[in-house]
């Protein structure tokens, strides 16, 4: 049995890591539901101001997945978000490469319904991207997604928690004008769902600066082989660098979308259907579908809470090491310096060297599924991405270590299931003024 955590969410077994926390799927003891629970690792303040932040989003939509709860023990807290076991975009894409059109669409019009909530909430995400687009295992039914990962979302007239000449983000999709160090808005998470669908058109990352340099040199290019023309002047209306030119709100965009799904081709009889898999894999040893299984001749935690014993419970041990997300902060470049004029001295004369011939557009047809590139230089990431893949599952029974009751001594001090409201109370008072002199004191700088 895993450890239980502020006397509730019993820790199964890690899905997910992070730069400042750990995903794990947890049994809520209260609700009698597993749910996804996002451990805190870390401490300082800059950390928790964004945990604060993240849990606080509220928001009821279903293809949006905001934080559902919070919970302290000791020195750690998590909050908790619906479990979702179908992996994100990224397993779809590498189970069956390039999606066809309409489905595309589908998935498309889902994100744009939930951005639509988020942004109407004045939250701009500011990391849209295929590991935080979360899928509902559903099969060859209609797909289900799921947006996710707050961690460095804020509202419109926030203080930023980030320095000047910083940009958060993931590299590859940044809109132009995150990299010119502009506030964020939502044009700039739209810019991200066009790259998004790209990728999923063509079953890879897109050259996002290949992209924008073409657009600001030689306008909009013709649709790429594979995208239907009505489909790609959406997608071209999210892409363009000029925020001002782009779609400004997600609902525009979503309109957009629908009359040009009327002028798509119908599916072909002989077409593979897409199925969304399950990623999470089976439960551990220990746990069932309604929970923990109780031993034989035991009572189960859930029958008895008080009389738990939390010093036989496995403790909390770091999840194993998972791929990491490629979230984080950069620095921005620096504006271009015009060079020092030098003194004017005399030259020889020099024959005129011809003028080459205009060579032709280095993107006549732009070819969007060239590897990542990022003018920014990668340093130690400030958030990471929860992601249920099955590349983050660890075998059964490897996700925790086994009972440790030999390395633990006989008279290790029994802990409670959880603290005392005398103790909780004033521990979330003193995180809540932290976080008043924290917004304070980044608004006098």
């Amino acid at each position: 049995m895993g450890e239980v955590f502020a006397g509730r969410y019993e820790l199964i077994d890690p899905i997910g890591r992070g730069g400042v926390g750990a995903v794990w799927r947890a049994w809520d003891h209260r609700r009698r539901r597993y749910v996804a629970a996002k451990v805190l690792q870390q401490s300082d303040a800059h950390t928790l101001l964004r945990f604060v932040r993240e849990q606080a989003l509220r928001i009821e939509h279903p293809h949006v997945l905001a934080p559902a709860s919070w919970a302290a023990d000791d020195d750690k807290v998590l909050f908790t978000m619906d479990l979702v076991s179908g992996g994100s975009l990224a397993h779809v894409i590498g189970d069956y490469g390039p999606l066809p059109p309409r489905f595309v669409c589908t998935l498309l019009d889902q994100l744009l319904s939930g951005l639509s909530t988020v942004h109407a909430e004045g939250v701009v995400h500011r990391d849209i991207k295929p590991a935080n687009i979360l899928m509902e295992a559903t099969g060859t039914g209609r797909p289900h997604l799921r947006l996710s990962d707050f961690g460095i979302s804020m509202r419109k007239g926030e203080p930023r928690l980030t320095e000047t000449n910083y940009v958060v983000g993931t590299p590859g999709y940044f809109a132009p004008e995150q990299m010119m160090g502009a506030e964020p808005d939502f044009p700039a998470d739209l810019f991200a769902v066009g790259l998004v669908a790209l990728y999923l058109l063509q079953g890879k990352k897109p050259d996002a600066r290949a992209l924008v340099e073409h657009f600001a040199s030689y306008g909009t290019p013709s649709a790429p082989e594979g995208i239907p023309e009505p489909l790609w002047q959406v997608l071209a209306g999210l892409l363009q660098p000029d925020p001002q030119a782009r779609f400004r709100t997600a609902t525009g965009a979503r309109k957009a979308l629908t009359a040009a799904v009327d002028m798509l081709p119908e599916p072909g009889v002989d077409d593979e259907p897409v199925e969304v898999f399950d990623q999470l894999g089976p439960l551990p040893a220990g746990f069932g579908p309604a929970g923990p299984i109780a031993a034989p001749g035991t009572a189960s935690q859930d029958a008895q809470p008080a009389q738990t014993d939390q010093s036989a419970q496995q403790p909390y041990t770091q999840p194993p090491p998972v791929p990491m997300s490629e979230t984080g902060s950069f620095h921005l470049p620096p504006p271009p310096q015009q060079p020092t004029p030098l003194p004017h001295t005399a030259q020889p004369a020099m024959p005129p060297t011809p003028i080459p011939a205009h060579t032709a557009s280095p993107f006549p047809a732009p070819d969007l599924s060239q590897a990542p590139t990022a003018a920014v230089q990668h340093e130690a990431a400030l958030t990471r991405a929860y992601t249920a893949g099955q590349s983050q599952v660890p075998a059964p029974g490897a996700g925790v270590s086994p009972h440790p009751s030999a390395a633990v001594p006989a008279h290790a001090p029994q802990k409670r299931p959880g603290p005392p409201p005398k103790v909780a109370v004033p521990v979330l008072l003193v995180a809540l003024i932290c976080f008043a002199v924290g917004i304070w004191a980044l608004t006098q700088s």
